[in-house]
């Protein structure tokens, strides 16, 4: 099943967007599987929140918007994987309509991912020439960048991704408390994050291969670069204590407070969060909690890192439940030759896998977990 992404604007007519040329005739938009669909529920209850009848040219960025977050999404999950807080589906959600929303430190990487996601998306496909109206950043061509090396070439151009991620990103916060604030401060911490993660590329130039000279341009990091220094910031998050009655004198959803004006300057590309963490071992309902009893751990795994070794004495053994082993057969290729000409001919071997989980010991009561909250 598939949904026409005619559906998926996520603007409103008020917002005021860069000029733009309007979508060829009889042009069409990509469509994106139901699943894919569904998990946009991060930006609200549903992507329906955000439908629009303004001018069609505004669709233009909806297909990178969609995917930016999607790639958000996926990236928390695989930074989380091994945590007892593992970016479940219910946990998705940027806008503050839902009072019970949390303002935690891991909403405050829900939101500053997902903001990142839709800024290097948006970014990439400017500087690739998907949108009519932006292109590759040459401001600083020609100038002098250093010692024995001038800028040129294609430069991804942030600047564009950094106003769309905003707007759209942004203007889903409709909150007018502190964790509206606070929510704003982490979309704009998932940006910045863009911008530090950058790498200068260069090209020598010079008689014989001589690089008596460099042209240079900066091009985006991968992503997983990014999700690894988002999930180091998390991990260093600050707790902010807010003056509320200052934040009742404005919304900051509507622009009277900026992040900046909250919260330290030295902080603005910092995760900032209100409140410690649930309890993440033990399942409650009421919270959206699901435990970590039933959850797959790592155990003697191979290229795997210290951390995710550690996996089973983090979900199981900390949380008061055990691990238990199970082995399944699994059938995979293998003794496979190359025969002319040209096909490669497999035997099917059957080993057996080891995998470990979570589970509670016979007899024993449901009890709180023994862990810390993360």
């Amino acid at each position: 099943m598939l949904c026409n992404l005619q559906c998926l604007c996520l603007v409103s007519p008020s917002l005021s967007l860069p000029p733009t040329t309007p979508p060829h005739q009889g042009s069409f938009y990509y469509l994106i599987p139901i699943h894919h669909y569904l998990t946009f529920s991060l930006f609200g209850r549903s992507v329906n929140n955000f439908l629009i009848t303004g001018p069609k040219a505004y669709l233009t960025y909806t297909t990178s918007v969609a995917l930016g977050a999607q790639s958000g999404i996926e990236e928390c999950k695989f930074q989380f994987a091994w945590e007892r807080w593992n970016c479940p589906e219910n946990a998705l959600q940027l806008s503050t309509h839902n009072r019970l929303r949390s303002a935690t430190r891991e909403t405050s990487f829900i939101h500053a991912i997902s903001s990142a996601g839709v800024m290097y998306t948006i970014t990439k496909n400017c500087s690739m020439g998907d949108f009519e109206n932006c292109g590759c950043d040459e401001s600083k061509n020609g100038k002098t960048g250093g010692h024995g090396w001038i800028w040129g070439g294609c430069s991804d151009n942030v600047e564009f991704g950094e106003r769309i991620s905003k707007l759209f990103v942004d203007s889903l916060e409709k909150g007018k408390d502190a964790r509206a604030l606070m929510n704003l401060h982490n979309n704009r911490a998932g940006r910045l994050a863009v911008r530090a993660t950058m790498k200068r590329t260069c090209k020598c130039h010079g008689i014989s291969g001589s690089c008596s000279i460099q042209t240079c341009w900066l091009q985006l990091a991968n992503f997983r670069e990014m999700g690894n220094y988002l999930k180091a910031k998390y991990d260093q998050a600050l707790k902010i204590e807010m003056d509320k009655r200052r934040l009742r004198a404005g919304n900051s959803a509507e622009g009277h407070w900026a992040p900046t004006e909250a919260f330290l300057p030295s902080a603005e590309a910092e995760l900032i969060f209100l409140e410690e963490s649930p309890d993440y071992c033990t399942r409650n309902s009421s919270l959206g909690i699901y435990g970590t009893e039933g959850r797959e751990c790592l155990q003697n795994s191979h290229n795997t890192s210290r951390w995710e070794q550690c996996s089973c004495g983090r979900l199981c053994t900390e949380c008061g439940l055990q691990v238990e082993e199970k082995r399944t057969e699994a059938i995979s290729s293998c003794n496979c030759k190359f025969q002319w000409c040209c096909t490669v001919k497999c035997d099917q071997c059957r080993h057996v896998v080891s995998k470990y989980y979570c589970t509670r010991s016979p007899g024993s009561a449901w009890s709180q977990g023994k862990g810390s909250t993360r």
